[in-house]
């Protein structure tokens, strides 16, 4: 009898000793920072799918969660959007007020407890400060009056390419870029005045472009040695580090051809767009985010993480909200 109790009470000292150990091996789980989530609508044209077709997977990667609407017109303006705009202002059940979705811009505004709204101008007229006028401000008083909880920004879009069709002009029209340069230039100074006039902030994917078109080790350059007369299909030149879709074959009248869009961005240059959008949005650094396309070499995509922080940090664009509710 005294064997089992002095056995029993050697048992119970055991289990005791342990569980502190056991208590102490327990990992502590640090508490998460709270999930942000963002509700964007975007006014614009395909330069707005551009930047944002990898913002998605960017925001899944960081943990946190994006609701966007997106009412795009294929090359519009600032005039086209405010022209159906206004004519919700004077007629309602106007059908050229409405976009493919059924949508008025101002049915668009409230049908969500907005964040964020978006208006940028279709790149061609980008370097043209008076194009803007008065459109964007007739578009920023609708925003504020039915989205007044919204902050508005500014999409800076970007220049084409270095050897876009556009700049070959010997004698270019007045008023019209002559390089990628004055393109970028012009457009650079035009969305600084108007978002200022706006009271507004940049989304600056435009400056993003230019710093990793010019950068020393990632900057496209063009062949000094191309003739398009030289390939055949599928045959393409020396592309690399470009933004820009470039040269691509394309079937005409069933004969294949030699093709040049240097205005629209390719995977690259999507990528850069979207992590200057997620930094704008959610206030937080592309650089190590885990999302990168399949298409894109992961070196040159950290490089491009770089320099869209770099180019979101440096105008002081980063315009952060506290989701609503």
């Amino acid at each position: 009898m005294l064997r089992s109790l002095l056995l029993l009470i050697l048992l119970s000292h055991c289990v005791f000793a342990l569980v502190p150990s056991a208590i102490a091996a327990t990992p502590v789980v640090q508490p998460r920072e709270p999930q942000k989530h963002i509700r964007i609508l975007t006014v614009g044209n395909s330069f707005t799918h551009n930047a944002t077709r990898y913002l998605d997977e960017i925001i899944e990667a960081s943990g946190h969660q994006l609701t966007h609407k997106m009412l795009s017109i294929g090359g519009s303006s600032l005039e086209q959007h405010a022209t159906k705009a206004m004519a919700f202002e004077q007629d309602p059940v106007d059908k050229s007020a409405r976009y493919a979705s059924g949508e008025s811009l101002q049915e668009a505004l409230r049908s969500e407890p907005w964040d964020f709204v978006t208006i940028q101008q279709v790149s061609i007229k980008s370097h043209d400060v008076q194009s803007y006028r008065p459109h964007a401000q007739q578009l920023a008083e609708i925003i504020r009056r039915e989205a007044p909880q919204a902050k508005l920004l500014v999409h800076q879009t970007w220049a084409y390419r270095v050897d876009d069709p556009r700049f070959s002009k010997r004698k270019p029209v007045a008023g019209e870029p002559a390089s990628q340069q004055a393109m970028y230039e012009g457009l650079s100074e035009a969305y600084h005045t108007i978002t200022a006039e706006l009271s507004a902030r940049r989304i600056p994917v435009g400056d993003a472009f230019w710093m990793a078109d010019n950068d020393t080790k990632i900057g496209y350059c063009v062949s000094p040695e191309f003739d398009a007369g030289n390939y055949e299909p599928p045959q393409l030149p020396e592309q690399q580090h470009s933004l820009h879709v470039g040269y691509r074959w394309s079937d005409r009248n069933g004969r294949p051809q030699l093709g040049m869009d240097g205005h629209h961005a390719n995977v690259a240059g999507e990528y850069l767009g979207a992590c200057v959008w997620f930094e704008c949005l959610y206030g937080e650094s592309p650089v190590g985010n885990s999302f990168v396309p399949k298409k894109l070499d992961a070196e040159f995509a950290a490089q491009l993480q770089a320099i869209a922080h770099q180019a979101a940090q440096q105008g002081g664009d980063v315009a952060t909200a506290q989701p609503n509710e």
